[in-house]
């Protein structure tokens, strides 16, 4: 259940669409631990009752905290309220460094159906209140 409160978060998901993601998307079960031959998908009162509980022991808090703390020893950045946008920057096929060589960093990459060489850029931000 936690896996599914974190992932119900992540993509802003109310309870019933994170019902229907989980009977619909087999990747989305997967990351849950949800095995259909031996489990059973919660249902939305019972995804809603558990993020009750998580509030009422202020749990979600806490383990925000603790995740906070492991990314922080590995060099990420956890914070809360953070958009990250993925994007491709293109770049001529003949792209060289100084060893007349491609560049290890950018490859070759498809997007709807169109292939691009270039290199992926992660963008994070964070929108400070007023």
């Amino acid at each position: 259940m936690l896996r599914i409160h974190l992932m119900q978060n992540w993509w802003s998901l109310k309870d019933e669409a994170m019902e229907g993601a989980l009977i619909d998307n087999g990747a989305i079960r997967r990351l849950a631990g949800i095995d259909l031959a031996k489990d059973n998908i919660p249902d939305a009162t019972t995804i809603l009752a558990f993020c009750h509980f998580m509030e009422r022991h202020q749990l979600a808090e806490k383990i925000f905290k603790i995740v906070g703390q492991y990314m922080g020893e590995k060099g990420l950045l956890l914070r809360e309220g953070t958009v990250v946008d993925a994007t491709i920057i293109h770049a001529p096929t003949s792209t060289k460094n100084e060893k007349r060589e491609r560049d290890p960093q950018m490859h070759q990459t498809c997007k709807e159906n169109q292939w691009f060489f270039g290199m992926k850029v992660h963008l994070g931000w964070i929108r400070i209140p007023a």
